[in-house]
């Protein structure tokens, strides 16, 4: 657990950091801003999601999973949580919610998020979460100053998401070959690459419906393991 707990000091430090600028952005930098974060974070989702040549399981894992987020309303409680945590803070809730999904979405859906976490909790090795609480504690600044104090509830995000995915690890580990790491991290790109779209103001994407197509190609192996 030792990576994760770095990563969500990382997000907090950052967010506290990029909190003292909120304010001192004129609105079209801050704009502009969100726009150039947005490119670079398809960018990044891009390079993750070609790392595979296994098309057909992304494609079914991202229909079957998107059928399982509506069913299951991820989104929608994203959403309410945000404007819980901004009735608690202030009164502006959408602003907060739009903060803290948009910033737990960026930080827990990434390739290194689950690599990361999987290495922690089978071999013990946090570079990969040391790696990305430096790139989070970044980015938090960066959305801090622009999106706001819901940012830094994502930290708690970013604990409960890896945390389980590292203790789940150990259990799990028969199942986490190579292929299906990689399957996971091309589906997890590819969902970054929707919140870029987002961040863009492209088209309003419902990322958070799209999150249990990440854990589709664990649960495939887990199926053909069993039916052989």
């Amino acid at each position: 657990m030792l990576g994760t707990i770095v990563n969500t000091v990382a997000v907090i430090a950052g967010s506290l950091i990029g909190l003292l600028f909120k304010g001192s952005i004129p609105e079209k930098y801050s704009k502009t801003i969100m726009h150039a974060i947005g490119l670079a974070v398809i960018l990044i989702g891009l390079k993750t999601a070609l790392q595979t040549d296994d098309i057909l399981i992304v494609i079914i894992s991202l229909a079957m999973g998107s059928v399982v987020g509506e069913l299951l309303c991820i989104e929608d409680r994203l959403q309410r949580l945000g404007k819980a945590l901004g009735r608690l803070v202030s009164g502006n809730n959408e602003g907060i919610a739009k903060g803290f999904v948009t910033a737990s979405l960026v930080y827990c859906v990434g390739a290194m998020a689950i690599v990361g976490s999987l290495e922690s909790g089978l071999s013990g090795n946090h570079q990969t979460l040391f790696a990305k609480s430096l790139l989070d504690g970044i980015g938090s600044i960066l959305f801090a100053s622009t999106l706001g104090v819901g940012v830094l509830f994502s930290a708690v995000s970013v604990f409960t998401y890896q945390g389980a995915i590292t203790l789940a690890a150990s259990i799990l580990k028969q199942f986490l070959i190579p292929g299906v790491v990689v399957q996971m991290s091309a589906v997890g790109g590819l969902l970054i690459m929707g919140i870029g779209f987002n961040l863009l103001e492209i088209k309003k994407l419902q990322i958070g419906n799209m999150l249990p197509a990440i854990f589709i190609p664990l649960i495939y192996q887990i199926l053909k393991h069993l039916a052989t």
